[in-house]
């Protein structure tokens, strides 16, 4: 992948997390920050707050914040959660 290409994915992860993602966790005690995309199109995020002591985090993760930026960005293969 060029690095064009992969700083563009970036940019539209980063919106995503920033307009829709953390606005919903953070009503709820929690929250998220990107820590990067690889270059496999992994996104590493880093959860925050209540969401790094819910039990339900990982399903959050997957099943929320996945969905939300793979629907958005099908480039995008897998959303890992790196560090508590």
């Amino acid at each position: 992948m060029d690095i064009q290409k992969k700083q563009e994915v970036e940019e539209k992860v980063k919106k995503i997390i920033e307009e829709r993602i953390r606005p919903a966790l953070q009503a709820d005690g929690g929250d998220i920050s990107f820590e990067g995309l690889t270059d496999e199109m992994v996104v590493n995020v880093k959860m925050h707050g209540a969401c790094g002591t819910c039990p339900r985090a990982q399903m959050t993760l997957k099943q929320g914040v996945e969905v939300a930026i793979r629907t958005e960005i099908p480039e995008v293969v897998e959303v890992n959660a790196v560090g508590y």
